[in-house]
């Protein structure tokens, strides 16, 4: 069995989803059911008994003990965070709690339950964080993208947050002997994105004749990786992964944002033409631009091809389609 942390989220509950319908090994799912977390996500998984589903969280580590003693997990994957950077602007508290302190709390109960495993069960046992490029900082237009070795430079409470915890990962394998695997990936869409976030709200609003909000010039650029993609990243990382490396996850599918806006409005308006005629793009509102938004992400992302055999397999067209 496996045990998951954020599993009722966007890429935590795609990823549970997809390790289910592999077979094999169970799942015990932890999700605190944030505004992010939705029970609805995995109705499918309604009665399967190997999906065991528990609300709680990552901060309480007398449940996170109880549950990793009851279940015996052989690896933890850790989705559970804050992650939005509008939201960590207006209320930075809320991700220090989860994403530091959590973060910290989880890693204390998988260190005392993995330091009395029998010394098999402990050679085996993973802790895989999955964490973000937002913790690099931001690129210049043509600098060379971001590789594993590059020097943490976060610029908001979220990617702050996130670096913290990626440093408790890294201190807790140096420190304690904890055998960590560190996944940091690109933008991330697909189903059951929360719509908040901008491919799944330029698609709501679309529909609901709004306007679709564009900040700054929209030639910010991010690098886009289908959640699918991710998932199997993800396993391979925990299959083959080396315990205290770091592996970028990316899609080499760098765009600016204003283009991703315009792609989603060109299958609208094949897919759902506007009742009133004309194209979507006509919805397109720049707004003011956002506090320290970073101009631009881009991964280098050979280490984890070379190393566990991983390469995305889905297009940036085929995915948003």
């Amino acid at each position: 069995m496996i045990f998951v942390t954020g599993g009722a989220g966007f890429i935590g509950s795609n990823f549970v989803l997809d390790w289910l319908a592999a077979g094999g090994e169970g799942v015990v799912n932890l999700d605190k059911l944030t505004y992010a977390g939705n029970r609805e996500n995995l109705r499918s998984l309604e009665g399967n008994p190997r999906h065991v589903f528990v609300q709680g969280d990552i901060g309480d580590q007398a449940l996170v003990t109880d549950l990793l003693a009851r279940h015996q997990p052989r690896a933890i994957v850790n989705f559970a965070a804050e992650s939005h950077v509008d939201r960590s602007i207006h209320s930075p508290g809320d991700f220090i709690a989860t994403n530091v302190v959590g973060s910290f709390r989880l890693l204390e109960a998988a260190r005392v339950f993995c330091d009395g495993l029998p010394a098999a069960s402990r050679d085996q046992f993973r802790f895989l964080h999955v964490s973000t490029d937002e913790v690099y900082g931001s690129l210049a237009p043509a600098e060379a993208a971001f590789a594993e070795g590059r020097r943490y430079e976060p610029n908001s409470p979220y990617s702050a947050s996130k670096a913290a915890s990626d440093h408790l990962v890294r201190a807790y394998h140096h420190t304690y002997g904890l055998p960590v695997l560190t996944t940091n990936c690109s933008n991330n869409y697909g189903p059951y994105h929360f719509p908040e976030k901008l491919i799944p709200l330029m698609i709501v609003n679309a529909l609901a004749g709004k306007p679709l909000p564009v900040y700054g010039d929209g030639m910010q650029v991010r690098d886009w990786l289908y959640v699918g993609d991710h998932c199997s990243a993800i396993r391979r990382v925990l299959e083959a992964g080396r315990p205290g490396e770091v592996y970028n996850i990316g899609g080499w599918n760098e765009k600016p944002n204003i283009d991703i806006v315009r792609t989603i409005c060109a299958l609208l308006d094949e897919l759902r033409p506007r009742a009133a005629g004309g194209s979507y793009t006509q919805q397109v509102a720049y707004v003011k631009d956002r506090p320290g938004h970073d101009r631009r992400y881009a991964f280098d992302a050979r280490k984890i091809e070379r190393e566990v055999g991983w390469y995305p397999a889905v297009s940036l067209e085929s995915g948003i389609r």
